[in-house]
């Protein structure tokens, strides 16, 4: 049998994947630019980084970077939105390919992105809405998130209940499951919101307990917390625990991780449900809709990852104590069939 040059590299590319645990696709070739290997540059430009979520959310997007065979840069602003806009512009500097913008806020990232656009550079955004119709949006249906993890309160205790909220407007996500909390709120009167605070003040978590400590001695009648991001529930429940109310209050969020999983099933913890995808599968979604867009595909301009209920009772009723035994409980928690064009090797598994 006669090896060609290209039969040739795909079968030492091939090895090299396997030697290095990534799972290759070999029933199709690598389209230009992916077909130099090591030669695409991309950048993940972060505006939140705190927290097991954006930890596994960069997991997620190293793990499909090195599948795909590129040249990845991460650049983290730590929550300060100039300095964010001032590393898009390192990144076009640097001459990369492609850019993930991973959160920040509107005003900030609306310019930066648009000059990466204008540089030639292909751009998709997770979770900050850049207002670009040329810019993918790759989201995990965050009014989807609030709603089902409202819908559980509901169903847990019933549709009359004083409410605490936690909430730090300008941030998409955020934006968007608060769209969730005033349709609930306004097609159930019996809900009241007695109070409203929230930080992104880091470390978030303890700078909400803070918080939540004078709200809840403000608002004994308190019975319901809606922190629809897990850095705040765990917030609240450092608050609710110091309180001794873990038998008065409920908390109900979005996003998971082990340690959320950890918290969740504390004896007689008041943190009941979340709604999340796994932050790890959404890293992964995001570099193949960049990928997708430097091969000359169209992703969408929305791309979905699907959310799933989790509730404390399905965590204790299945021994579930980490994300790797939650995926095998959950098979929609281990892969989202979403931006899988058959040339794109999908990470080992």
């Amino acid at each position: 049998m006669k090896l060609t040059r290209r039969l040739t590299l795909g079968l030492a590319g091939g090895i090299a994947a396997l030697a290095a645990g990534i799972a290759p696709v070999m029933a199709a070739e690598m389209p230009a630019p992916f077909d130099n290997a090591g030669e695409v540059k991309i950048a993940l430009v972060r505006y939140l980084s705190t927290g097991d979520f954006f930890q596994a959310y960069l997991s997620g997007v190293e793990s499909q970077a090195a599948a795909i065979g590129v040249d990845l840069r991460v650049f983290d602003s730590r929550q300060d939105a100039a300095l964010q806009a001032d590393m898009v512009d390192q990144a076009i500097a640097l001459g990369v390919d492609g850019i993930i913008i991973q959160h920040g806020l509107t005003e900030a990232m609306q310019d930066a992105a648009q000059r990466a656009l204008d540089a030639g550079i292909k751009v998709v955004a997770f979770d900050v809405d850049v207002e670009n119709p040329a810019i993918p949006q790759i989201e995990q249906s965050d009014y989807l998130l609030g709603k089902l993890a409202l819908e559980q309160a509901i169903k847990d205790n019933g549709d009359t209940w004083d409410a605490g909220y936690v909430y730090v407007a300008g941030i998409a996500p955020l934006d968007r499951r608060d769209v969730a909390w005033q349709d609930v709120k306004a097609a159930n009167p019996g809900i009241r919101e007695l109070a409203m605070f929230g930080t992104l003040d880091n470390p978030i978590a303890n700078s909400v307990a803070n918080q939540a400590r004078s709200v809840l001695q403000a608002n004994p009648g308190i019975t319901v917390v809606f922190a629809p991001y897990d850095e705040f529930a765990k917030g609240v429940k450092i608050a609710v625990d110091e309180a001794g109310m873990t038998d008065q209050v409920d908390i109900y969020s979005a996003d998971v991780s082990t340690a959320d999983i950890a918290a969740m099933r504390e004896p007689g913890s008041a943190w009941v449900a979340t709604v999340a995808t796994n932050p790890s599968v959404v890293g992964e979604v995001s570099v193949r809709s960049l990928a997708m867009l430097l091969a000359g595909e169209d992703p969408g301009p929305n791309v979905v990852v699907p959310p799933t209920l989790i509730t404390q009772a399905f965590l204790n009723d299945n021994g579930i104590t980490n994300m790797e035994e939650l995926s095998a409980k959950m098979p929609q928690f281990a892969h989202a069939d979403v931006s899988v064009p058959a040339w794109i090797p999908l990470p080992a598994r």
